[in-house]
C-alpha cells in the first residue's frame, strides 16, 4: 500500500465480472506509477469481488472494500473519505484507459498548478470507436473560459462525466463535495459544477485517454415514470442554472440565458448527458498506433530497429493527436526538429524513409498549416526548415519525448551501467559510421 500517493483511481463495482478484469489492467500497466487504486465492491452478487480481491493480493497499490449494495453514488462518497491521493481520478468499472493516461494527466495538472484536468475520450459502440472532444485547443482555461465553451454543448458527455477529469482533492475536502446518492441521473454532472464553482483554472487536454463503452441506461430503463424524470431534469437544471448564476456577472447572464435554457433542450430526448453521434469511427484497436506483440519480444537487427520506431511513435502520437495532425507529418516535424543542418529533399527522403513525391506534399502541408518556413539555398540544392512560433508548443514537447525515450530504454539501470551502456552505444554507432 502506498503511503501518499500522488493520484487516487476511484472504481465503483457492482456485477462487472465480464469487464473488471480488462479496467483494472489497463490502470495497472501504467506508464505511470504513483497511484493507489480504490475499488469499491457495491455488493456485486457474481464473481466481481473475488476478482477484485485477487488483484488487491498481487499489487500493493490496490484497495479493496465490500459493502451492501447502496449504488453508485454512495461508493463514490466512501471512496473519497478513504482517498489518500493528491488528486482523484475516476473510472467506470466497464472502460478502460491508454496506457499514458495518468502519465499526461498528472503531467498536466502539475506543470500548470490548475484545479482540473479534462481530456478527450474513445467513445466504443460494439467493435466500432470514435474520438470525442469539445475543446480543440490544448491550453489553461479560467473558470470563466471553461463556462463558456459549455455553453456551446449543455448538455454533453464531455463536461457532464467524472472520468474523462483530473481532480484536485484538497478543493473536494476543503468545500465538503460529493454525490448526491438520492438522484440517479446527472449525479456526477451536479458534482462537476459544485467542483467548478471552486476553481480558478483549468487544463484542457485534447487528446482521447479513456476508453468508454456505451452501455449505461436511460431514466425510462431505469423505470422511473414521466413525472418523477421530469422532476429530476428540472433539479439538474437549477443547479446548471445556479452555477452560470454565480459564474457570470448580472449582465452576462441575462445575456446568455438564452443558451443557459439551452439545456433543458438537449437535455430532454433522452436519461443522461448526452454523448455525440459516432462520426469517423474507426474499428476498435485500429484508433492507435499498432504495435506487434511478437515482434517487440524477437532479436535479431530489424526487430532492435522496429522496438526502437515503435516507442518514438508511442511518444509522438499524443503530440499529433493534440495538433490534429497525422503520424506521417508528426513524424516529419520530429525529423526536422532533429536535424540541425541544411538538407537536400533526397537526403530528408532517405533519413525519414518518405518518398520524395509523399515529402513535398507534407512540407506544402506544413507550411499552408504554419507550423514551418522553408527555405531554399539554390547554390547548394540544401534547404533550411525554420519553425514558426505556432509550433513552439510541439517542440516543447519534442523535448520532453527525447528524456522520456530515454528514461525508457534506460529504466532499472543502475548510474554505472547507464554509462556503459552509452558508450556502447558510441561504439555500435562508430562501427556502423565505419561501413559508410
Amino acid at each position: 500500500m502506498i503511503a501518499n500517493p500522488m493520484i487516487t483511481i476511484i472504481i465503483p463495482v457492482y456485477n462487472a465480472e465480464m469487464t473488471i478484469v480488462r479496467c483494472l489492467d489497463s490502470v495497472l500497466k501504467q506508464e505511470y506509477t504513483d497511484f493507489e487504486v480504490l475499488i469499491i465492491d457495491d455488493g456485486s452478487t457474481d464473481n466481481s469481488g473475488s476478482i477484485c480481491d485477487s488483484y488487491e493480493k498481487k499489487d500493493s497499490r490496490v484497495r479493496v472494500i465490500h459493502q451492501e449494495n447502496s449504488g453508485v453514488s454512495a461508493s463514490r462518497n466512501l471512496a473519497l473519505k478513504l482517498a489518500k491521493g493528491t488528486y482523484i481520478q475516476f473510472l467506470d468499472s466497464d472502460d478502460w484507459i491508454t496506457p499514458n493516461a495518468m502519465r499526461l494527466l498528472s503531467s498536466a495538472i502539475l506543470a500548470n498548478k490548475c484545479d482540473m484536468v479534462i481530456c478527450d475520450f474513445y467513445r466504443v459502440s460494439g467493435k466500432r470507436v470514435s474520438q470525442k472532444g469539445n475543446i480543440d485547443e490544448e491550453g489553461l482555461l479560467t473558470t470563466e473560459e471553461f463556462a463558456a465553451y459549455m455553453l456551446e454543448n449543455p448538455a454533453d458527455f464531455y463536461y457532464g462525466v467524472l472520468w474523462n477529469k483530473l481532480y484536485r482533492k484538497e478543493l473536494i475536502e476543503t468545500y465538503q463535495l460529493k454525490m448526491d446518492p438520492t438522484i440517479s441521473w446527472c449525479e456526477d454532472f451536479m458534482f462537476n459544477l459544485e467542483y467548478l464553482r471552486h476553481t480558478k483554472t483549468l487544463y484542457a487536454l485534447p487528446i482521447p485517454l479513456y476508453y468508454y463503452v456505451n452501455t449505461k441506461g436511460s431514466l425510462v430503463n431505469q423505470g422511473m415514470s414521466i413525472t418523477q424524470t421530469i422532476k429530476m431534469k428540472l433539479m439538474v437544471f437549477e443547479y446548471y442554472n445556479n452555477f452560470y448564476k454565480h459564474i457570470l456577472t448580472e449582465k452576462d447572464y441575462e445575456k446568455n440565458q438564452l443558451r443557459v435554457y439551452r439545456f433543458l433542450i438537449d437535455a430532454a430526448n433522452d436519461g443522461t448527458v448526452l454523448p455525440s453521434i459516432l462520426s469517423g469511427t474507426k474499428k476498435l484497436g485500429e484508433e492507435r498506433n499498432f504495435v506487434s506483440k511478437e515482434t517487440l519480444i524477437g532479436q535479431g537487427p530489424l526487430k532492435d530497429c522496429y522496438r526502437s520506431k515503435k516507442l518514438l511513435d508511442y511518444y509522438l502520437e499524443p503530440i499529433a493527436q493534440k495538433n490534429n495532425l497525422t503520424t506521417q507529418e508528426i513524424w516529419l516535424l520530429f525529423c526536422l526538429f532533429d536535424s540541425h543542418h541544411g538538407t537536400t529533399r533526397k537526403e530528408l527522403a532517405d533519413f525519414t524513409g518518405i518518398s520524395p513525391s509523399t515529402l513535398s506534399s507534407l512540407l506544402q502541408r506544413l507550411t499552408h498549416r504554419g507550423l514551418i518556413k522553408v527555405e531554399t539555398k539554390h547554390s547548394t540544392r540544401k534547404f533550411v526548415v525554420v519553425f514558426q512560433e505556432t509550433a513552439d508548443s510541439i517542440l516543447l514537447d519534442f523535448s520532453t519525448i527525447s528524456s522520456a525515450y530515454r528514461q525508457t530504454v534506460l529504466e532499472g539501470f543502475s548510474r554505472e551501467e547507464a554509462d556503459q551502456y552509452i558508450q556502447l552505444n558510441q561504439k555500435v554507432q562508430k562501427n556502423i559510421e565505419r561501413l559508410f
